[in-house]
């Protein structure tokens, strides 16, 4: 029978990718989810049976542990952008990634991946790279042989990133930029999803690996990489911290007071404290190389998905031949 492993966050972004990528390579996959109706969709990313979604909340003990019963991997690719509810950055990436490591230790299986984030600093004035630092340390407490992942901004077809930049420059001429000297190092999702699947079977050394793509560029360039591909006439407007902590602060408030009813999904105070920061490979750190992979760069690859931005959307080069047969 074909091994098991178990993808906390399995659904996510990150998660359904390491899904898709461990079915090719024959594994069997439980995806641990909070909504699995949510999830059916990933059964469809090998045969009958072979990938399937399970109740699991990872605050909750019993349901991380039912999750894992009988498995021969595991990996933790939940994370939250907003600390809201009862997901706290410290309920998620500092309890809940502990209680994973400690719960999969204490099973004996064999191999444990833990995807965090570079940036994670147990001494950032930001709360999620705070709490990311201190997940990780609660994951190599109890399970020392672990294999940490920690990648740069992550682009893709699903992404927050290059999608909003897109979302923006369509919105108005005048796009605003906050951070836009922040150095990031895109990283293709699936690349990260490459990372993992070799660590599960254990082809990765134990450690902290840092992902970045081959190109470092700042917040500014990234936008420019965008308006490029999208084809629109825009003109970016750098926003100092200072300025966008009022509305920051306001969209905080608001969130507050209503108890996570209208969530802050724009701009968070803490996102600005974490933005203050570079979000690149550091030169001393093991990444893609010792995992023999090649990471993509984004530029070629935006084409895949940031048409849907463009005045014309997916007929933008059909109108421009016309135009050209016309001239």
């Amino acid at each position: 029978m074909s091994k098991l492993v178990t993808i906390y966050g399995g659904s996510g972004f990150v998660g359904r990718y390491i899904a898709r990528r461990l079915a090719k390579e024959g594994w069997r996959v439980r995806v641990a989810v909070r909504r699995p109706n949510e999830a059916i969709f990933v059964r469809g990313y090998g045969d009958v049976g072979q990938l399937e979604p399970v109740l699991c909340n990872i605050r909750d003990e019993a349901s991380v542990a039912a999750a894992m019963k009988g498995a021969d991997a595991v990996v933790n690719c939940v994370g939250v952008l907003n600390s809201l509810g009862k997901n706290k950055f410290d309920a998620v990436h500092v309890e809940g990634a502990g209680r994973v490591a400690r719960l999969a230790a204490a099973a004996g299986i064999p191999s444990l991946v833990h995807i965090s984030a570079i940036g994670a600093d147990a001494g950032s004035q930001s709360d999620y790279a705070r709490s990311k630092a201190e997940g990780e340390a609660a994951v190599l407490a109890a399970y020392p042989a672990a294999v940490i992942l920690r990648p740069s901004v992550i682009f893709g077809i699903e992404d927050q990133f290059y999608n909003r930049l897109g979302g923006l420059i369509r919105m108005a001429p005048l796009v605003p930029l906050m951070a836009a000297g922040t150095r990031v190092q895109p990283v293709h999702v699936d690349d990260v999803a490459d990372a993992a699947a070799r660590a599960v079977p254990g082809h990765a050394a134990p450690g902290i690996y840092e992902l970045g793509g081959p190109d470092v560029v700042t917040l500014r360039e990234a936008a420019e990489q965008a308006r490029s591909v999208i084809g629109r006439k825009r003109v970016f407007l750098p926003m100092p911290s200072a300025l966008l902590a009022i509305p920051a602060f306001l969209l905080d408030m608001v969130q507050g007071v209503t108890l996570g009813l209208l969530a802050n999904g724009l701009l968070t105070r803490d996102q600005l404290r974490f933005l203050a920061s570079d979000n690149v490979v550091a030169s001393d750190a093991k990444g893609f190389a010792d995992l023999g992979i090649t990471p993509r760069a984004a530029a070629p690859l935006l084409e895949d998905y940031l048409w849907q931005y463009r005045p014309a959307g997916q007929y933008a080069a059909i109108k421009q031949s016309a135009r050209n047969m016309r001239a």
